[in-house]
């Protein structure tokens, strides 16, 4: 609608005021009056191109694996309540089959509804109403492009579960970057001293690795060019390239210098530590990523070495998973043969029954599980595996609960959908979501009570008994009452030292480790999961 000012004469003759009070009127009628931004010529226009090409192949992506089934319209009518969150004055609405958009009292655009399940109608209509908001908003076109996706994806995840969301281009590269190890590269992190370049860290997944480099050698030239008077990141800079492609290393100390040439590499990130502490080793998991079981089996090889190992702490405190697959992979590096985790949703790819059937690298060495109140998803899903099959005792905390799967979906703009399809059981049937593993010894309750369990394990009795086999028996769905109940028994909490003494404790006592184990009820003990 436009709106045309009217003459002045006009308003004089109608109004018949005096000079004035006709002045103050006007101001007040100007102030009163609405007034609708208009487009700057000079901004730029909505890309509707890619708006649509992403918002097609998000649909296409969406429709066949949410974990409920939802229609086109469903998902776009979710979405388009992102324009109102970017601009209030805006509001879509759907009544009597037409979706309305208006800017405050002004209606821009008026559509009939497309079927429900028409994917492109309703990805033309959606496009059709950003671009009229565009036009009229200004702060719709200072969101940018970009933001207007973002507020879209952001308003329909915000029906669903917590983990489904929308990462737009930029962090989408850095995440692929961190899960796959990103641009090629060496392996080493570098400082710096008053003289020279240091290498302060050397990946042992990278190519540095097994050319022997080591912590503490200085950096003094890559590919020819001196390191003198240069800052750690742009050395870093100088040693990324094209994976495959040579780098050349002058390296040493003071006493003798050498060349080293390297084949760039794309390098996940180290995500598994340990060291012995006598005849234990305590292997630290802080994240699930490419290389992750790679990683922990060759330090259970270095373990397997010692012909005294009494026993292996499998610490995954703070660890809030990554890829699944990694946490099946892990379990099969300690477990003979079983199911690992079971996955259930809509989209047939999302069904598994994860068995494994390798060979237990440690020959049946006790092992203790650390857990806390951040433990999640694929650290969760290594947990319940060990925990189910009588592999491990777990100490700590109830963990978090993050028993969803997420799918990823490269959209055409280079972000990425993160998208809930499948629901986790443990090997006895039990749903992760939001119960997480219940620990067989309890640390959260404080020194005393935990003294007490120890005293109580030596005797040949487990607190937690009762609390770990209800767990067990929970089957899906399960109402938010029941898990509440639960987790009370031992409340998620950050992990401390107590846990490295208890699972110590076990260790060194065989009988303690044996009735904390016994509290996992046999396979099939429980009716199975109904489908």
């Amino acid at each position: 609608m436009r709106l045309r000012a009217a003459p002045s004469r006009w308003i004089g003759r109608r109004l018949r005021l005096p000079t004035r009070s006709a002045a103050i009127m006007l101001v007040v009628i100007y102030l009163m009056t609405p007034r609708l931004a208009a487009a700057d010529p000079a901004s730029p226009a909505l890309d509707t191109s890619m708006t649509q090409a992403v918002l097609n192949a998000a649909l296409t992506f969406l429709l066949p694996r949410t974990l409920e089934s939802h229609t086109s319209r469903d998902f776009c009518l979710w979405g388009l309540n992102g324009l109102s969150a970017i601009d209030p004055s805006l509001t879509v609405t759907d009544r009597d089959g037409t979706v309305q958009l208006a800017f405050g009292q002004d209606v821009l655009l008026r559509v009939p509804d497309p079927a429900a399940t028409d994917q492109a109608g309703w990805t033309d209509v959606t496009v059709r109403l950003m671009q009229a908001a565009w036009g009229r908003s200004s702060a719709v076109r200072d969101a940018g492009g970009g933001g207007l996706l973002q507020g879209f994806f952001d308003e329909l995840f915000n029906h669903m579960d917590p983990y489904s969301r929308y990462v737009a281009p930029a962090p989408a590269t850095t995440d692929r970057d961190t899960r796959t190890g990103g641009e090629a590269g060496t392996g080493l992190t570098l400082g710096h001293d008053a003289r020279s370049i240091l290498i302060t860290a050397v990946n042992a997944n990278g190519p540095a690795w097994p050319a022997g480099l080591a912590v503490g050698q200085r950096l003094y030239a890559v590919n020819g060019r001196s390191t003198r008077d240069q800052t750690p990141q742009t050395v870093t800079q100088w040693l990324l390239g094209e994976p495959g492609s040579k780098v050349t290393l002058l390296v040493g100390d003071e006493r003798a210098r050498r060349t080293i040439t390297l084949h760039r590499a794309s390098v996940p990130p180290e995500t598994v530590f340990a060291y012995a502490d006598g005849h234990v080793v305590v292997i630290r998991i802080t994240a699930f990523s490419a290389d992750t079981a790679q990683e922990m089996s060759q330090y259970l090889d270095q373990a397997s070495d010692d012909p005294h190992l009494r026993g292996l702490v499998m610490d995954l405190r703070g660890n809030r998973g990554g890829v699944l697959q990694q946490a099946v992979t892990a379990s099969a590096l300690v477990l003979d043969r079983g199911v690992a985790a079971i996955t259930h949703g809509r989209d047939a790819q999302a069904n598994h029954v994860w068995a494994v059937q390798g060979g237990d690298m440690i020959g049946g060495v006790p092992i203790v599980v650390l857990v806390d109140g951040r433990t999640a998803s694929a650290a969760e899903i290594l947990a319940a595996a060990l925990a189910d099959h009588r592999r491990a005792v777990v100490v700590g905390s109830a963990t978090l609960g993050k028993g969803l799967v997420q799918t990823i979906g490269q959209m055409p703009d280079g972000g990425e959908l993160f998208v809930t399809w499948s629901r986790v059981l443990a090997p006895l049937g039990w749903p992760l979501q939001g119960l997480g593993v219940m620990p067989q010894v309890c640390t959260s309750r404080g020194e005393a009570d935990l003294e007490r369990q120890l005293q109580d394990l030596a005797a040949g009795q487990l607190d937690m008994r009762e609390t770990v086999q209800a767990t067990r028996a929970v089957r899906f769905p399960v109402a938010v009452s029941r898990i509440l109940d639960l987790r009370k028994a031992c409340p998620a909490a950050i992990g401390t030292d107590s846990d490295l003494d208890a699972a110590r404790s076990l260790i060194d006592n065989p009988a303690e480790y044996r009735t904390a184990l016994s509290a996992i009820p046999e396979e099939g003990a429980y009716a199975p999961q109904a489908e």
